[in-house]
């Protein structure tokens, strides 16, 4: 009988690139920005890793289809390097196969990175991707502003909400968010913002406008796990473990059934519940501390509230125009400042996000540190489309022996 994950992998060392319009540096200059900080916060030797695996999702425009590239570019010692792509949970993807390695026994030592070079493709979004089952049946002719756009309609619809509260609460999401990011050296954009810069954007696609919206960018984060007893050996304590890791694919009811309303990520219900259940979670609302969720618009960011049932149904406008999610609140959201302030290098996303709950619970965030470290943190990635996408749950939190 399967029993999860829970407390039987440790992170040893995390690092994070800076993130932003990286220019002068290639892909691999990346990785070995961030893997770098992560050796030595881990302490061990580069031989001492047994396998990893890296996450990139545009693959055509600067790495390629297989792990070669990371173990040029680090230059391991001839391990298994694998590479895997899962639309934007790519990075959490590549965090799941290095803690499952070492939960089940295969490696001592395993190593998890994310990348992406996405300002050198010249899209102000995301790249087009080519024809292909998905594009020909599912996704014809629609940008990823156009669906979340929808995705707030159907919301209002949902729960009888006014075009201006929604625009409220929105636009309170985004400047929480740069107000956070401009504590952090390592986002992309630190520009604080207030509420009527926001309202008075150009619109995207309505009701989103500018700042609703996470831009592109470059960067890479990185992993280094094992097991607890092997990180004690090497003399660390306070431990950060992983708690769980849940990910949840479409299957097509979404696009195919009128069962769905178009209101809610059914994905992220299923992989919350999950995720809740291997880490021993009874009460999200009253036992999560910290969370960074997938906020590739302002919309997504307030849905996801319902979503991982910390806000109830219709009721996350109240509670993020409360400031239940704000830096100073009960469960602070993008503490780091999220994919608003980032950007969102796909393939480093997940990982990043990680990173940031790793900082806060060692008491390492600098000017954003909580003043109680963290015991519990929940990551949320999301990637495809409302009506079909992939979403990835992670838990870390505080070694329990």
């Amino acid at each position: 009988m399967a029993t999860g994950i829970k407390d039987k992998v440790a992170i040893l060392g995390m690092g994070c690139s800076k993130f932003g319009e990286r220019w002068d540096q290639e892909a691999d200059d990346l990785m070995v920005e961030a893997f770098e900080e992560a050796l030595g916060d881990a302490g061990v030797e580069k031989n001492q890793i047994n396998a990893a695996w890296l996450a990139t999702a545009i693959e055509e425009q600067h790495v390629g289809k297989s792990g070669v590239p990371l173990a040029v570019a680090l230059r391991l010692p001839y391990i298994p390097v694998t590479r895997v792509e899962n639309y934007c949970a790519s990075g959490s993807e590549a965090f799941r196969g290095a803690v499952y390695a070492v939960a089940s026994g295969a490696c001592d030592i395993a190593l998890a990175m994310g990348v992406e070079k996405l300002k050198d493709t010249g899209y102000g979004g995301l790249p087009q991707r080519g024809r292909g089952v998905l594009n020909s049946m599912y996704w014809p002719n629609l940008s990823a502003p156009g669906s979340f756009a929808q995705l707030a309609a159907a919301y209002r619809a949902k729960h009888g909400v006014s075009a201006d509260e929604l625009k409220r609460a929105m636009a309170h999401v985004s400047v929480k968010s740069h107000d956070n990011g401009s504590r952090n050296p390592k986002a992309h954009l630190r520009n604080k913002v207030d509420e009527e810069t926001v309202l008075k954007a150009p619109l995207v696609a309505a009701p989103l406008g500018l700042y609703d919206c996470c831009g592109v960018s470059d960067g890479a984060a990185c992993a280094i796990v094992t097991t607890p007893e092997i990180a004690k050996s090497l003399g660390k304590r306070d431990l950060v473990s992983v708690k769980a890791l849940q990910l949840s694919v479409s299957n097509g009811v979404e696009a195919q059934h009128n069962s769905w309303d178009g209101s809610y990520f059914a994905t992220t219900r299923i992989a919350a519940k999950r995720a809740y259940d291997e880490a021993g979670i009874g009460n999200p609302r009253e036992e999560l501390n910290l969370i960074e969720v997938h906020d590739c618009f302002s919309i997504t960011e307030l849905v996801t509230m319902e979503d991982l049932h910390i806000s109830s149904e219709g009721g996350a406008i109240a509670d993020v125009l409360d400031g239940f999610y704000d830096a100073g609140g009960t469960i602070p959201c993008q503490i780091d400042g999220g994919l608003k302030c980032f950007g969102h290098p796909i393939g480093a996303s997940g990982l990043r996000m990680i990173y940031e709950m790793y900082l806060q619970m060692l008491g390492r965030a600098g000017a954003r540190q909580r003043a109680d470290a963290p015991r519990y943190g929940l990551t949320h990635n999301l990637g495809g489309f409302p009506h079909q996408n992939v979403c990835s749950v992670s838990i870390v939190g505080r070694y329990e022996s």
